[in-house]
């Protein structure tokens, strides 16, 4: 392979089941690993928070009806942005729509200086930066053959794709199209060395000990 992809942690060390996901403490730890950055997921509360968390419900609590005084434990994107801006690349995936100038503020505050894309399952969520005239690069996320296409339609640089719909022939039309390609949730050896020998131009995985021993 002529150069080793980026290798990010999914949702921080994922796999260190000692430490919770989504928290600075896990983005560290991926870090420490030796990846170049990590993945995380941010949500909306009721408040108008912008909170580090995956599931749309936490301790009973469903996060879009949280209250100020709710799921204070979670951190803030921020929080995240103030610590990791300036130390890793950031996959910054929004879960919800109506996050969309809230981000784009704190990205203008805390400029991640080692590369940032802001991704989305949802193409409204994109649609909604790109009319905002963001100044990140956008990404699609797609675990589902049907989706596949939307990447050409959108204003992404970044296609996000779960590691199963990748093949050689789909990474070189990606790489045509002047866009860079991520594959998810990558946790054995064997499909990261695939999928790097395909060429792809990031590997997001919970295994983070393992991807960066497979590359480094």
């Amino acid at each position: 392979m002529a150069s080793a992809p980026l290798l990010l942690g999914h949702r921080g060390a994922r796999a260190t089941k000692s430490v919770a996901e989504n928290t600075t403490a896990s983005f560290e730890l991926a870090l420490q690993h030796g990846c170049v950055g990590f993945e995380f997921d941010v949500r909306l509360t009721a408040a108008g928070h912008a909170v580090i968390c995956h599931d749309a419900e936490v301790d009973g609590v469903t996060v879009s009806c949280a209250t100020p005084t709710q799921l204070r434990h979670l951190p803030q994107l921020s929080d995240v942005l103030l610590h990791f801006a300036r130390r890793a690349f950031l996959d910054i995936e929004l879960k919800v729509p109506g996050l969309e100038s809230q981000v784009l503020v704190a990205l203008r505050e805390h400029r991640p200086e080692r590369g940032c894309v802001v991704s989305s399952f949802l193409p409204e969520v994109l649609l909604g930066l790109s009319a905002r005239g963001a100044a990140v690069s956008l990404g699609i996320i797609c675990d589902q053959r049907k989706d596949l296409d939307r990447w050409r339609d959108l204003p992404v640089a970044y296609v996000i794709l779960h590691h199963s719909l990748i093949t050689s022939a789909l990474v070189e039309e990606v790489h045509r199209a002047d866009k860079i390609l991520f594959a998810w949730t990558v946790n054995d050896q064997a499909s990261m060395l695939r999928l790097a020998g395909w060429g792809v131009d990031g590997i997001i995985s919970d295994q983070t000990e393992l991807l960066v021993r497979t590359f480094r």
